[in-house]
Formats: structure tokens, sequence, C-alpha cells
């Protein structure tokens, strides 16, 4: 034993070994860094980390990302919905928020933050998911890549994939359905949202009852027909061009759509889309069960443009009418039309399911005719001037009265007169007592009808002057309210001012 200790080191021996390789070692890594490039450190690291993991370590990685093949990962975006409800009192970190515009003071929401831990646990299985966040660099743009990572034993991979996932998937679908609030999103870099709170339905849109009815019964066959759309081999999806004057109502058909079928609302403005690749990216991140709603599509799309160079083929004797050809020949920055059509019926509409297209536009002459083509826009709806039973749902809307005296005077009169449902809602909104609402609402058509008659008066005159006109009969009406007169008398001239400036500013 004491042979032993004669031939062992000293401690001091021992410490002065241990101080030459540290040393040693920290003078090859600074030369390994100086000589040897990031990239080639990197991969010798990952390669070293994951043999000793292979070889010493129990787990298994799942890596879930955000896109799958060009489009949203499903499986991904199931996981964000299912994770906020297993947060447990060991996650050491969350994040909150409440995007609902409407209500501030509302329910605050939780979400999983980046590198956050979250633990699970299924059928006796201990499961780890971590969200991480990188940035890519794209040609045109710097776009955030994101994946959870989802940790489990190896002995349970076939189970989580077989079990476990299509549960969480599950779940995340019967946590949508059960949702009790609509979101609208809007483009900018990405989809944003917002709570959707607009209380139009059909039935109080001032639309006749037929029309109503074939609405309906459209969306109704559209959703029930997945199997359908199967077998006959066509994308289930659904086009619907919503055209007419200004203030017909077809933003609040939109809405009373959605409201209807509680389908969530992607407003999408073309001129904020750089070209047709992120067109792609972008449309291909909508969700399932959704609308995707473009206004004034004869603005957004070049046709102009593609006319122009439609004519320039034609004068160089070329005779094809390709509906794709502004591909080569749009020379303006943007979305082309070609663009649009891919994903409305070419391969790229099939990326996605129980989805509603929806163009709006004032002017449906100024549209492309390509779009108009059978399969591209399914059903046209025209959103015309108000009916007689328009004005009747209006009626019983904003004042609450299925009959009166003075509806037989307006049913004439609307039916000679190009009136708005939008111009008649707002005669209807500015009184609480229906007599005066209605006789203010005649005496605005009647003076309308005087304005067409009329002969070599411009229009804006014709406007200016019958605004004054109905300004004066709602102030004279509003004294009559108020002060319970019958007429207005000399000493109300000042009051009658008044009011008239008031409204007319308003």
């Amino acid at each position: 034993m004491a042979s032993f200790f004669k031939e062992s080191p000293s401690m001091s021996n021992l410490l002065t070994f241990y101080a030459s390789i540290s040393t040693l070692s920290m003078i090859i890594r600074t030369i390994l860094n100086e000589i040897v490039p990031r990239r080639a450190r990197d991969f010798f690291s990952e390669k070293f980390s994951d043999f000793f993991s292979n070889y010493f370590s129990s787990d298994f990685i799942f890596v879930i990302e955000d896109r799958w093949q060009a489009v949203t990962n499903e499986t991904f975006r199931a996981a964000q919905i299912y994770l906020p409800t297993r947060i447990s009192s060991d996650t050491r970190s969350l994040l909150l928020g409440n995007n609902d515009n409407n209500n501030i003071t509302g329910l605050t929401k939780s979400s999983i933050p980046t590198d956050s831990k979250v633990i699970d646990e299924f059928q006796n299985m201990r499961l780890e998911w971590i969200l991480h966040e990188k940035e890519t660099k794209k040609t045109f743009y710097n776009s955030q890549k994101r994946y959870f990572n989802l940790t489990c034993k190896k002995r349970d991979r076939d189970r989580v994939m077989k079990e476990y996932i299509p549960h969480v998937c599950r779940t995340a679908k019967s946590i949508l359905d059960q949702r009790e609030k609509l979101y609208i999103y809007t483009y900018d870099d990405d989809w944003e949202s917002t709570v959707f709170k607009h209380p139009a339905t059909f039935e109080t849109l001032a639309l006749d009852s037929s029309l109503k009815k074939f609405i309906i019964d459209d969306l109704d066959l559209f959703c029930q027909r997945k199997e359908y759309f199967q077998s006959v081999g066509r994308a289930w999806k659904r086009g619907y061009l919503l055209y007419g004057p200004p203030g017909t109502g077809k933003s609040t058909l939109v809405a009373a759509i959605a409201n209807y079928l509680r389908f969530n609302i992607y407003d999408l403005q073309l001129q904020n889309v750089k070209n047709d690749a992120e067109l792609r990216r972008i449309l291909t991140a909508t969700a399932n069960r959704s609308i995707l709603l473009i206004e004034d599509i004869d603005c957004s799309t070049k046709a102009r443009a593609r006319c122009s160079a439609r004519e320039l083929v034609q004068r160089d004797g070329s005779d094809s009418d390709d509906d794709r050809s502004d591909n080569k020949l749009s020379f303006d920055p943007g979305v082309t039309l070609s663009g649009l059509l891919n994903f409305i019926d070419g391969l790229w509409s099939t990326c996605g399911d129980e989805r509603i297209i929806i163009f709006t536009t004032n002017y449906k002459e100024k549209i492309d005719p390509a779009l108009l083509r059978p399969g591209r826009m399914d059903v046209p709806i025209y959103m015309g001037y108000c009916s007689p039973a328009g004005f009747r749902n209006l009626a019983s809307t904003y004042l609450k009265i299925e009959d009166h005296l003075l509806f037989k005077c307006i049913d004439d009169l609307i039916q000679r007169i190009e009136i708005t449902p939008a111009e008649v809602a707002q005669h209807l909104m500015k009184f609480g007592d229906p007599k005066i609402a209605l006789e203010s609402l005649i005496k605005y058509l009647r003076m309308k009808e005087i304005a067409k008659e009329g002969n070599g008066t411009e229009r804006a005159e014709e406007d200016e002057v019958i605004k004054q006109e109905v300004v004066k009969f709602i102030a004279k009406e509003h004294l009559k309210v108020v002060c319970g007169k019958q007429g207005v008398k000399d000493g109300d001239i000042r009051e009658e001012g008044e009011i008239t400036r008031s409204i007319y500013l308003s």
C-alpha cells in the first residue's frame, strides 16, 4: 500500500497536467475558430452531437414545420390550437393577448411563446413540445420559419404517430367547431386577424325573399357535397361574383354569408401583393372553411394592361387568345391576371377544401372576361337598387313595423326611382318615429323624381338641391317632435337654422 502511494502522482502534478490540457484545448479551439469556417464547425458539431445522441439518448424528436410542400402544415396549425389547452403549472412562460378590438376588457387568450416548453401526457406517454423560430432568406424578402419539436421516447415513436398526432388534430378540430367568435384577416407581410363582429344576417338583408332562398340553398348544398366534388374530380370550392351600384349591400351580404356558415374571412387587397409567387404563398396559407374576399376586382386586376398587350399581339399577327398570355406581356409589377386565375381554377385551386371565393365590383363590364368564364365564378349575383320588398325588410329592421299607410306611396315611388338600400336605411335611421321617418323618405324620393324629370340640370347641382331640401324638411320635423308643435313659427327660425346647419355638416 505504501508503495502504491509512492508511485501515485502528487496533487500538484495532477493540477499541472490538467492546466496543461486545458491550455492546449483552448489553443486548439482558438485555432479552429480562426481557420475552420463557421459552417464547417456547425456541421461537425451537429454530426458529433447526433452520433452521441443516437447511441446514448433514449429520446426521439419529431419536427413539425409551419409549411409543408408549399402549403400551410395543418398539423402545425392543429398543434397551435391544441397546446394552449395543455398548459400546466410546470409551464414557465406564456404568451397572452386579446385581438378583440370591440372588447378591450374581454377574455385574454393564451398561446405558446417561442422557445417555451409545454409538457403533455397521453396514454402514459410523456411528450415535450417546444416552439422554435428562425429567419430564412428568400429572393425578395426575409421570412420567419416556425416549427415545433415534439420529443418522446424512442419506444413510443410509432404510438405518437398513429395515436397521439391524430388525437391532437381531432381535438383542434373540435375546438374550432365550438368557437363562438369569427375572425377577419388582412394581409400585411403576413395574415393578421381581428375579431369579426358584424350583425348582418340573411333576415336583415334588404334582398328579395327568392334571392335570399337561392343563396342559402346554394350555400347549404355546397357544404354538404364534399364527396360529390371528390367523385367528379373538382376542387371543393365555390365562387360568387357580387356586382351592382355602390351602396346596394355587397359587403353586407359577405358578412351575412360568414355569419351563416361560421366561416372566417380573408380580406385580400391585391395591390399589397408584390408578385404572383407571393400571391400563391399567402393564398395557400388560408385555412379551410373560410371565405376569400377580393373587393373591387375590376380595380385590382390589370385588365387594361392585359387588353393592351393582347392588342399588341394582334397587330403582330398572332392569333393566340390564351387567358394566361399576359404573363409575358404585362410590364407592370405586381400580381398578374394569370396568377389569380391559377389559384381560382388552375392547379393551385386544389390546395384547400370547403373554401368560398367572393369577388365584388361596381362595374361588371370592366372585369376581364377571363374571370367570368364558367368554373371560375360559379354564381353571379346582381345587387340592384332597392325594391318594394327590400324596403319593407328595411322598415321591419330599422323601424320595427310590418305595415303602414305610407308603404303604398313609397312602393310606387321606389318602382320609378333608383335608390340604393343604403340611402333608404340612412333616412329610416334618422328618426325614432316611424311616421316622420317614412315622410322624410317620401320627400327625398319625390325630390329625386323631380330632379330626374328636369331638363338640362347638372347632376351635381341636383344632388345639392335635393340635399338642402331634405335637410330643411328634417329640421322642421325635428322641431315638431321636440317642441310638440304642429308647425314652425317665426320665433323658431333661428333654432331651425342651427339644426339645419348641424345636420348639413354631418
